[in-house]
């Protein structure tokens, strides 16, 4: 019989597998956070324009939008702070192929797998405060795993 390593017994699945959220969250949030910082400092004035050229209905509002969205959002995202609601808006407001289908997918895994543990929505979850949405697809707080 061989004596597994030590190495193994501690980079087992089951130990690690609560983790993947994480690094994630750090890459999706700061992404968006990024972008929108990124049209911040430009000005909106020119996001606007280039909304404007892509034939984007009250392109001022949408890029105003757009900015909170990405600030706002990434950073619930990066915090793991309502994590399903913070992801609905995220790449409804995208033009073109901003998000590319990186964010989305990365932002589904998150809505499906959860925030996992060093999250808000895991704080909030301890205090019997569930954030998942809509309220109607809630599973029982008893189902939940973690």
């Amino acid at each position: 019989m061989k004596t597994p390593s030590r190495h193994r017994d501690h980079l087992t699945p089951n130990r690690w597998a609560q983790w993947w959220p994480i690094p994630l969250r750090l890459i999706v949030g700061y992404g968006f956070m990024e972008h929108g910082y990124a049209k911040l400092a430009r000005g909106p004035e020119s996001f606007a324009n280039i909304l404007h050229a892509l034939g984007v209905p009250f392109p001022s509002l949408m890029a105003w939008a757009t900015i909170a969205v990405e600030l706002l959002g990434g950073l619930l995202i990066l915090l793991g702070a309502f994590v399903t609601l913070a992801s609905i808006p995220e790449p409804v407001l995208q033009p073109g192929y901003e998000t590319d289908l990186l964010y989305l997918a990365a932002l589904m895994a998150l809505v499906l797998g959860g925030p996992g543990p060093l999250s808000v929505d895991r704080l909030l979850l301890r205090w019997g405060i569930d954030t998942n949405w809509p309220w109607l697809l809630r599973r029982p707080m008893g189902d939940r795993e973690g």
